[in-house]
């Protein structure tokens, strides 16, 4: 592929001999973003797994203490009081038939799906739409909660959090903020990530289950990571 001369020059930065520190990977990768717009922070996982076994699946959530820099619009599935508290919370959409039938046509202008056990079996139907999508509310992400919960799950989604799982060639690929984040703060949302994804190694997966972690930005390259100083960041309190 056909690299840019900003791209090269970045790329010319990162010392590709030896794995990078977390906190000294994240300023790097601040100080050499070169677009003209706020970039985002992502973090890249490979892993051991095979995903084509049932056990060494993996589909957790991590909580993001800084947020990812992205609005989050939640939509709950959910009704008579739930649904009164879930508007009162903060939901930007309550599901109703309308709804429903704008999902079967496409749309999915939202990033957090929240419902109520009791709706499960209505939106059943909808799995070939949100599933695919990672929408589809599930009590394993915290995304189906009992009425009394719903404002603490809209105010969880709303603050950040990423799903964290297994794509189908053994990768995570999860947002840790943005360029205009601090230092910390990145490397926080980071830690939060790693430690969820070493505490959720699946069962079926024997001997060391992450290989690598990569720090890019949206346009920049990727820098990657001392697996050690992620350990002693993920076990600290």
């Amino acid at each position: 592929m056909k690299r840019s001369r900003k791209y090269l020059e970045a790329r010319s930065k990162i010392d590709n001999t030896r794995p990078t520190p977390a906190d000294e990977a994240v300023r790097l990768a601040r100080e050499i973003c070169f677009a003209g717009f706020d970039e985002a922070v992502e973090v890249h996982i490979s892993t051991s797994a095979d995903p084509r076994h049932a056990d060494q699946q993996m589909r957790e959530v991590a909580e993001l203490p800084h947020g990812t820099g992205k609005r989050v619009r939640v939509l709950a599935f959910a009704q008579g009081d739930a649904a009164r508290v879930a508007e009162g919370a903060g939901a930007d959409y309550i599901a109703d038939e309308e709804i429903v039938k704008r999902i079967e046509g496409g749309w999915s202008d939202f990033e957090v799906s929240i419902a109520t056990p009791d709706q499960m079996g209505k939106i059943g139907r909808l799995g070939r739409y949100l599933g695919r999508k990672g929408l589809m509310p599930n009590p394993r992400t915290g995304t189906v909660v009992q009425p009394q919960d719903i404002p603490r799950a809209i105010e969880s989604a709303k603050k950040g959090r990423v799903e964290v799982r297994l794509d189908r060639t053994a990768n995570i690929h999860a947002r840790i903020g943005r360029v205009s984040f601090s230092d910390e703060q990145l490397v926080e949302n980071l830690t939060s990530v790693y430690r969820t994804v070493s505490r959720g190694k699946p069962r079926g997966v024997k001997g060391q289950f992450v290989k690598t972690v990569t720090v890019t930005t949206t346009m920049g390259p990727g820098i990657r990571l001392d697996l050690g100083s992620l350990e002693t960041l993920a076990n600290q309190d």
